[in-house]
């Protein structure tokens, strides 16, 4: 487990933390033209349909662009440096902000396939997607 913040939810976001909970990755799925928005919306970035359903995604990427922290953001993260923080692109499209995690942060490459595991934050019911590297 690690000491993280809490990210904050709402409304809209809880059936991506409810999953996250369960170690499953979901997206929203726009039922009018199938794009998949995240982070989530109320209505469809590319169409404006308001008919967006969660639906779940392989939890396969690579990591489109990163960065690898050597100073904390938040004094909680001053045990986990160095931090590498990463947009990763899933198979289906989406790009989500994480961290990859499980290897050397020298190793860590554009273009690095990657899939989802699920990071407990403290005693709290939440996890965290991260990424570590696929064989």
């Amino acid at each position: 487990m690690s000491a993280r913040p809490i990210p904050p939810t709402s409304e809209l976001s809880a059936p991506y933390w409810d999953a996250a909970r369960r170690g499953e990755l979901v997206v929203q799925r726009c039922e009018a033209c199938e794009a998949r928005p995240f982070p989530p919306r109320a209505r469809c970035p590319r169409c404006g349909a308001d008919a967006l359903a969660w639906a779940p995604v392989s939890g396969r990427g690579t990591v489109y662009s990163f960065t690898v922290a050597h100073r904390a953001p938040h004094p909680v993260f001053a045990g986990q440096l160095p931090l590498v923080v990463a947009i990763v692109e899933l198979a289906e499209g989406p790009r989500l902000v994480t961290n990859v995690v499980g290897c050397d942060p020298a190793e860590v490459t554009v273009g690095m396939a990657v899939e989802v595991t699920f990071e407990p934050i403290d005693d709290s019911e939440m996890s965290l997607p991260v990424f570590t590297p696929r064989a």
